[in-house]
């Protein structure tokens, strides 16, 4: 499965559990977050107010 920013933020930690770190650079407690199951990163991005090129770059994912 490719990842991109409509990827749920559940699926890009268990495709890529070192992502947990980039988040907690961004400031996003996304981990343990019950909503991670269902938000997507570009959501994620939005609501944290983060450019979403930014954390796409450093998750090492595409935008779309």
């Amino acid at each position: 499965m490719e990842l991109t920013a409509d990827s749920t933020i559940y699926d890009l930690l268990k495709a890529k559990p070192e992502s947990a770190e980039v988040l907690f650079k961004f400031g996003m407690g996304c981990v343990g977050c019950a909503i991670a199951r269902g938000e997507t990163i570009r959501e994620a991005a939005m609501v944290h107010g983060i450019p979403l090129e930014e954390l796409t770059a450093a998750l090492g994912i595409k935008e779309a």
